[in-house]
């Protein structure tokens, strides 16, 4: 069945065999599941409810919560009564708040707990249009969902409803999403029910979808990516089960053995670590074992490109020590898709390699949001690159500077409210520009080479792309983060946020006093570790690309604290103010 309307989803699912655990969330450490009835029973609630409340199709209604079942009530509630919906990240800062809710004239909002609220709670009264305020979770003065629930059972209205419904087409507003950004203030990206629905046709076989599997979500709701990609395991009914906390992944996947979830590269590089960490504790046999399982990962190059020598290895390994590797994940995890930002080919190969697939895509909030994928099957997917363009969607490489731009049903309707910021996005003849810069592999297949914004020239006129050599500093288990510097300066240099944790492990391992050191950030030990990694870095790097002179600094560089998007992609703005004072001592002394 084809879908045109994101909420066409469910009336898919009410003609196919039911699955009693098609959403699950943990509630005091059991999990409560909810079947495609129980779904549908709960969104006409909403419908209801939200009709009896005085609000009308085309109004906005918004929702600050965490991943959980309620979370798609009211978003699918939402859509059969037409109302548009604006997703708000929890941890959005109070004065982005303000401004969202004002601008998109919010009429009701949803939280899902007291420190959400606790936001809301201290600007409400500066919110003319807001209306409603219910909470998911029972929070002292707030409606609570149940009540909000009984309000749609003491009105239904199947009727109206099912009339607002015929009435909704393909190109109407489904949802707007404000982008946190890098810079600036938040902008609106309008979506239309057919740039999700679309993008949801077209990924409906990248891999072989089973309708027995069991998907992991933890990537924020309110992100295009997730619940483009929610939508997506909805139209295949597969059971979702929920995570509110990103530190349960590991305990979570164990217990309910998924088949496949979708994540970020920052957070494939720390089960990456933790792998790597744990082969390091090994000895003897072993050891040996570990070591030469990672040697055959490394040159994996994907099913049916090696020779038999090769294979033969790689089946060995896999029984004694990819296995273990899986185990960490639950033991079941096939296909791992990863998007939101640049992955290392490394970790595709590692992974695929043990038996995890990596699928890398691309896409942007604005293109709701894949333009391509890599995909199972043979000649479909290459590592290093973003994969084919999907079918649809339409591609080219700006002659001038590199620049990927896009045409295709999910192109956005453009910005709320912000002809301006559209009009720059999108060019006369249709085309959106992207702001990343790429190249075709094979003719075939995206490859991305940077952001057209991060890329900077030196004083001498040499452009550095600073993602991949982060990506390559990266590599390195004590590095935490990290920017690339450099800008209209003589030299590339990189500000370093340190992984203490992992220092500690290794001091212990080492029988390395460090119970003395005033800071773990700057110890000489630690130091000359990194400064080793850069050196083995600057000599695949082109004599202008290399790090010269690479500072240390303390803390986390976090989405509360404002050096990451909720993608956890750089703020390098921001970044640069809070380092100023590093950044001139780094370029104050002459070479």
């Amino acid at each position: 069945m084809k879908i045109t309307r994101v909420f066409d989803v469910l009336d898919k699912l009410l003609q196919e065999e039911e699955n009693p655990t098609l959403l699950n969330r943990k509630i005091n450490k059991e999990w409560k599941p909810y079947s495609i009835n129980e779904f549908k029973e709960n969104v006409d609630l909403v419908s209801y409810a939200l009709l009896s409340l005085g609000l009308q199709k085309g109004d906005v209604a918004a929702i600050i919560s965490t991943n959980r079942p309620e979370w798609n009530f009211f978003d699918f509630g939402c859509q059969q009564a037409g109302i548009v919906t604006a997703p708000i990240f929890p941890t959005i800062s109070i004065n982005d708040l303000k401004f969202i809710l004002n601008h998109c004239e919010a009429k009701i909002v949803f939280v899902s707990d007291k420190g959400i609220y606790n936001k809301l709670a201290a600007i409400e009264n500066e919110i003319p249009h807001l209306k409603f305020v219910f909470s998911f979770n029972d929070v002292e003065g707030v409606k609570p969902f149940s009540e909000f629930l009984e309000i749609g059972k003491n009105n239904p209205n199947p009727n109206k409803i099912k009339s607002i419904k015929d009435e909704i087409k393909e190109n109407d507003l489904f949802t707007i999403l404000y982008t946190s950004g890098t810079t600036g203030i938040p902008k609106g990206v309008m979506l239309s029910h057919q740039n999700i629905a679309s993008n949801v046709m077209a990924c409906k076989n990248i891999v072989p979808f089973k309708r027995n599997w069991k998907a992991l979500s933890f990537l924020p709701l309110n992100h295009v990516y997730e619940r483009m990609v929610n939508t997506l395991f909805l139209y295949h009914g597969i059971s979702i089960y929920y995570l509110e906390h990103l530190e349960a992944i590991g305990d979570t996947a164990r217990e309910i053995k998924p088949s496949i979830f979708v994540a970020v590269p920052r957070l494939i590089e720390r089960v990456h670590e933790r792998i790597m960490a744990a082969g390091e504790k090994l000895s003897g046999f072993k050891k040996f074992m570990f070591n030469w399982a990672v040697k055959i990962a490394n040159q994996f190059e994907g099913e049916g490109r090696h020779g038999f020598l090769y294979n033969i290895q790689r089946s060995l390994l896999d029984k004694l020590v990819y296995v273990k590797w899986r185990a960490g994940v639950g033991g079941k995890l096939e296909y791992l898709v990863s998007g939101g930002a640049a992955l290392n080919a490394k970790l595709e190969r590692v992974f695929s390699c043990a038996g995890i697939q990596i699928l890398q895509g691309y896409g942007l909030t604005e293109t709701s949001p894949v333009i391509s994928v890599n995909r199972v099957g043979p000649g479909k997917a290459r590592y290093g690159t973003v994969g084919p363009v999907i079918d649809g969607c339409e591609v080219k490489i700006a002659e001038e500077d590199g620049e990927i731009l896009m045409k295709g049903p999910n192109k956005m309707l453009g910005y709320y409210k912000n002809p301006e910021a559209t009009a720059e996005m999108i060019d006369a003849d249709g085309w959106l520009h992207t702001g990343d810069v790429g190249t075709f592999v094979e003719e075939k297949f995206l490859k991305i080479t940077d952001r057209k914004k991060e890329i900077f020239k030196t004083s001498s006129g040499k452009y550095i792309a600073p993602i991949a050599i982060e990506n390559y500093l990266k590599e390195c288990k004590f590095v935490e983060n990290c920017m690339v510097i450099g800008e209209s300066q003589k030299f590339a240099s990189a500000i370093i946020v340190p992984s203490v944790a992992n220092f500690k492990e290794y001091a212990q391992q080492n029988n390395l006093d460090i119970s003395n050191s005033p800071s773990l950030y700057h110890h000489p030990e630690l130091k000359q570790i990194i400064q080793n990694h850069v050196k083995q870095i600057n000599k695949s790097l082109a004599p202008y690309e290399q790090l010269k002179r690479c500072e240390l600094v303390e803390g986390e560089w976090t989405v509360d604290g404002g050096e990451v998007t909720p993608k956890l992609s750089l703020k390098r703005k921001v970044i640069k103010e809070k380092y100023h004072p590093i950044i001139d001592k780094i370029y104050a002394v002459e070479d």
